[in-house]
């Protein structure tokens, strides 16, 4: 059978995505991959380590398998058992990408994989032209996060890396941001033993996960679905800001850092020779090639930073009972306000394969 489904990207949401379709009873046959990594895990794999992350923030559906159980924590023992129960399991980071790679063999991930860099996609007669392929009924655009983001005037400061480059700490660090980034990169120098400024313009805001819990369910997603663009758009620059776990395994260690002197919170740049902005990535469709050109020559509405979408991640104006274009990943936040996350991913997979096997 000739493919019917394209996936631009080749990411985590990417995999979750081609999981959730095989589940449905889609062929490898039938769907493409477009992307640069054929490691699906490979760039998120690379940022984790930069922070040396070991366990996820995600909780008890934080696996890319496409049914919500068995998840992880049936792998890693009694006491993770346990937490699923209560919300509260973080899946080691190690363990993850075991899984990640089991759902790629599984999914066939190799066979639909295209190795290349998209950079237009078409709206056609039949469906979309990916380019020049196709054309396609069905495309879920899942091209993650546009890149770095680098402030100034620290961009400039040759002191200055990335935190989610490789790098090691230096005597004096200071930390720009307030997120789990940047609370990773706290303990990660403080365990170095460098002496850390942490640079931020707000305290972080303290909560489990990317959002509040009820956002990842369906009850508590209907009020933010019929809230008005404004109303949308105030809620994501909201829970846009940084944010951190709360709990004692993130605050001892900066409390006694303190009290020895080697931990301070500042405004400003003073004295470090070493520079880590912790400061996340760039953020809006205008920052992806590939998405500022599909808004301009089809005309989308945006709002903000934000493309429009209707709540099955859709863009309703190039969406039909014929045809799908959808988005997943961080440009997907219009229908989902944790989509740059595992859980949001397979939300857009969902609904994604629900219209793809419906149309068939």
């Amino acid at each position: 059978m000739a493919e019917r489904v394209a996936i631009v990207g080749s990411g985590l949401a990417a995999l979750a995505a081609q999981a959730t379709l095989r589940h449905a009873g889609v062929r490898p046959a039938e769907i493409a991959v477009f992307g640069t990594h054929e490691d699906p895990t490979e760039v998120w794999q690379g940022r984790a380590a930069a922070i040396r992350q070991e366990r996820m923030r995600s909780e008890s559906e934080g696996h890319l398998a496409a049914a919500a159980w068995p998840g992880l924590a049936l792998r890693d023992g009694p006491g993770a058992w346990l937490q699923t129960l209560a919300n509260r399991y973080h899946p080691p980071v190690r363990l993850f990408l075991r899984h990640a790679a089991r759902v790629r063999d599984a999914s066939g991930w190799d066979a639909s994989f295209r190795a290349g860099r998209v950079e237009r996609i078409a709206a056609v007669d039949g469906g979309f032209e990916v380019d020049g392929d196709g054309p396609f009924r069905h495309v879920l655009v899942a091209t993650g996060h546009p890149g770095l983001a680098l402030p100034d005037p620290y961009a400039s400061d040759p002191r200055t890396v990335h935190a989610y480059e490789p790098h090691d700490y230096g005597s004096k660090v200071a930390i720009v941001g307030a997120g789990m980034a940047a609370a990773h990169e706290w303990l990660n120098a403080l365990a170095a033993g460098s002496e850390v400024q942490s640079i931020r313009r707000r305290e972080p805001t303290r909560r489990p996960l990317n959002v509040p819990r009820p956002l990842l369910t369906k009850r508590g997603l209907e009020p933010y679905h019929r809230s008005t663009p404004e109303e949308h758009a105030a809620t994501l620059r909201t829970l846009s800001q940084p944010s951190y776990p709360p709990g004692d395994a993130w605050d001892a260690p900066l409390r006694a850092a303190e009290a020895e002197g080697r931990f301070r919170v500042d405004d400003r740049l003073n004295g470090a020779d070493q520079v880590i902005c912790a400061t996340g990535f760039r953020e809006g469709w205008a920052h992806d090639p590939l998405l500022a050109r599909l808004v301009a020559e089809h005309d989308l509405p945006t709002h903000d930073r934000w493309i429009v979408l209707a709540p099955d991640s859709t863009v309703a104006a190039l969406t039909d009972e014929t045809r799908t274009l959808a988005l997943a990943g961080v440009a997907a936040q219009w229908a989902f306000p944790a989509a740059d996350t595992i859980a949001g991913a397979k939300y857009a997979a969902r609904a994604f394969a629900r219209r793809v096997c419906r149309s068939r």
